[in-house]
């Protein structure tokens, strides 16, 4: 990775993407030394997690997760999933974060120098480019690492710098079996 330590730096982090990134090339993120790692690279100003919830469940699996994020030093920005009916009469749900991603990165730009964007949606080009004209450096988190790349081209070529998440998986990454606190779970 490419951080300058005086660099004051933000992480945004698409929860939804990030995980089926990460599962793609068959690691789990362990975000206790994600953090860590950052936060001994530079200036870590903040650290966004985005995702959508299901908000009737009695139980969502990502919840112990959400949780804990919010209690060690990650701002978590949630919001409710959609269902809807398609035009052939399906229920379907819908979660996308991208809005709230966009609005916090714009919103946060005078405050960093430089923004990780854990995503490969190529939805976020425009974003890329709104903060590079703003001066801001952009880097990409997300994989080519397996057949069916994770990141869009767009998107990748726009930002200053590709971390494959291969890279962080180096010192950032546990066993799929493994919950996000390093204990193995029974299954």
């Amino acid at each position: 990775m490419k951080i300058d330590p005086r660099e004051k730096i933000a992480l945004f982090i698409d929860g939804a993407n990030v995980h089926a990134s990460s599962r793609s090339i068959g690691i789990d993120i362990d975000y206790r030394s994600l953090l860590e790692r950052f936060q001994q690279e530079a200036y870590l100003l903040r650290a966004y997690y985005f995702t959508a919830l299901v908000e009737e469940q009695d139980f969502s699996s990502i919840r112990p997760l959400i949780d804990w994020l919010d209690y060690n030093g990650f701002m978590v920005i949630t919001k409710p999933v959609k269902e809807y009916t398609d035009s052939l009469g399906q229920k379907k749900l819908k979660g996308n974060m991208d809005i709230e991603l966009c609005v916090t990165a714009l919103e946060m730009a005078p405050y960093y120098d430089h923004m990780f964007l854990f995503s490969g949606d190529g939805d976020f080009t425009p974003l890329v480019c709104a903060l590079q004209r703003k001066g801001k450096k952009v880097s990409v988190v997300s994989t080519l690492a397996n057949d069916s790349p994770m990141v869009a081209d767009e998107l990748r070529r726009q930002a200053d710098y590709f971390v494959d998440l291969e890279e962080i998986a180096k010192f950032a990454a546990r066993a799929q079996n493994e919950d996000f606190e390093g204990e193995i779970i029974n299954e």
